[in-house]
């Protein structure tokens, strides 16, 4: 007779969880959480001036200190164009200006009469600027005495640069002589490997038109570098120092701000003081 066996059954009791670790668990990530959220409000409190400023929820500080700083040189440019009655005035121009409507191309600060007009043409060995030739044809039709004038690059091949321009600007009867504008120092040669470059580029493009060039520059540039070694030059001079009011006796040209206005132009132009009457300019136009 078999014998009934039977099975035991063997039962798996879990162990309970103790309620207090598990709360204690979530209490820590929630503390955790908590803490970094408390974190972020305090940082983003401390920095609420600067977020404010970087979302542009404070744009209007900015426009305000703006229009603070355009007061300023309003004052300063009718001190200077008041000072200078009877001297020629005019602008310069360049791609950075956009379209120009010429047509409305009058007066600086709806007041003085522009009378002349620099406009850009190069820069370097083969920059073009992009304006050149619309503003240049304009000039012209709205009987502006004009000018053009190339942007030097100290590193780069004067008579290259002199080539390009020469290339770019046909010169008229009754326009200023060219005019090369030099502002940086070089980095890869020493002064006076600069001065050759600049005295090579004069000579090519004067051997062409048949006409001395002008030298454009800041006042320091012309005190440090320029002012002895290319003294056989009619130089135009920028300074924007609220102190000067007043064009030496020496300079042709003097730019004495960055920040006028001018109908017809969108933001900020530069304005020039002829050191003479409109008269005296036609002077020194070619022929």
């Amino acid at each position: 007779m078999r014998r009934k066996t039977t099975r035991s059954k063997h039962v798996i009791r879990r162990k309970p969880r103790k309620k207090g670790s598990f709360f204690s668990g979530k209490l820590l990530r929630f503390s955790i959480i908590g803490f970094f959220i408390l974190l972020f409000i305090g940082l983003g409190y401390h920095y609420r001036n600067g977020f404010l400023y970087y979302l542009g929820f404070k744009s209007y500080k900015l426009k305000y200190e703006q229009e603070q700083s355009k007061r300023i040189s309003d004052i300063r440019n009718y001190q200077v164009l008041d000072n200078h009655k009877g001297k020629a005035i005019g602008i310069d121009v360049s791609e950075y200006q956009g379209e120009i409507d010429w047509d409305l191309v009058q007066n600086v600060e709806e007041e003085y009469p522009v009378s002349f007009v620099l406009v850009r043409a190069t820069a370097g060995n083969d920059g073009e600027d992009q304006q050149f030739e619309q503003n240049w044809k304009a000039v012209k039709k709205q009987k502006l005495i004009r000018g053009a004038y190339h942007y030097y690059r100290p590193n780069e091949n004067s008579l290259e640069q002199a080539k390009l321009f020469i290339k770019t600007v046909r010169l008229r009867k009754g326009d200023l002589p060219p005019v090369l504008d030099i502002e940086k120092l070089p980095k890869d040669q020493s002064l006076d490997s600069l001065k050759i470059g600049l005295r090579r580029w004069l000579k090519a493009v004067e051997a062409h038109y048949k006409v001395k060039p002008i030298i454009y520059t800041g006042e320091k540039y012309y005190d440090d570098f320029l002012k002895k070694d290319f003294s056989d030059y009619l130089f135009w001079i920028a300074n924007y120092n609220f102190y000067r009011e007043k064009i030496e006796e020496d300079w042709l040209f003097w730019q004495f701000t960055e920040k006028a206005s001018v109908s017809g132009i969108k933001g900020n132009v530069d304005v020039n003081i002829f050191n003479g009457d409109v008269e005296q300019l036609r002077f020194i136009t070619i022929e």
